[in-house]
């Protein structure tokens, strides 16, 4: 019997925007992951399996070949590095910002700027760009809290809509990178599975640029 093909997606945004995609090319899911604690879900394709991950994993299975496919946000494929993967589609979905973010009407800052962010590698690469040493604070949530409680001068986060910044009486003050999501193929399973891959991806090429001209 043929080895299905493993697509790894995240939960939340990339998900949400990925199925409809799936959906246009004829792909769902058997089970819904809303209402399923599992994380392996079988397709309505025998040979395509969906993995349900962390967003920061799905690199990492990708690159070791656990999953042949996944989707995964432009922001985590700069943190975290994907050089052991082919990225041959951007799927134009999950849109935001990768922005730094003040207090509305912050002073300057004297001497270094202390900088809260689970971007580290990215904040480091841009700052470094610009010629400023800063001090850098690793959080995992809650990012908002940092210039409101006096731990950090800046932060550097995802901004949407940016609603969550200016309830908390911030402000995007510069912009990093435009993200979107974008699909990532091992390079191993583009060899053994040319076929069946390149034909999703080529599927999925479609929709996005028939969505593009609507």
């Amino acid at each position: 019997m043929t080895e299905p093909v493993i697509l790894a997606l995240s939960k939340g945004r990339i998900l949400d925007d990925t199925l409809p995609l799936l959906d246009r090319v004829g792909i769902r899911l058997t089970d819904d992951p809303a209402k399923s604690r599992k994380l392996i879900f079988d397709t309505t394709d025998p040979g395509l399996r969906v993995i349900i991950i962390r967003a920061t994993d799905v690199p990492v299975f990708v690159e070791n070949g656990a999953a042949d496919l996944g989707v995964a946000g432009k922001d985590v494929l700069m943190e975290h590095g994907a050089a052991g993967v082919y990225e041959p589609l951007d799927l134009g979905i999950a849109r935001c910002r990768l922005m730094v973010a003040a207090k509305k009407d912050a002073p300057p800052v004297a001497g270094r700027l202390r900088v809260a962010t689970k971007f580290v590698k990215l904040t480091k690469q841009y700052y470094a760009e610009k010629g400023e040493q800063v001090d850098l604070i690793k959080l995992y949530g809650s990012m908002e809290l940092a210039p409101l409680m006096g731990l950090a001068d800046r932060i550097v986060d995802i901004v949407d809509t940016g609603k969550t910044l200016k309830e908390n009486g911030l402000e995007p003050t510069e912009l990093i990178a435009t993200i979107s999501a974008r699909l990532i193929v091992n390079k191993g399973s583009f060899k053994m599975k040319h076929a069946r891959i390149a034909g999703l991806v080529e599927q999925l090429r479609a929709v996005c640029e028939q969505r593009g001209a609507a």
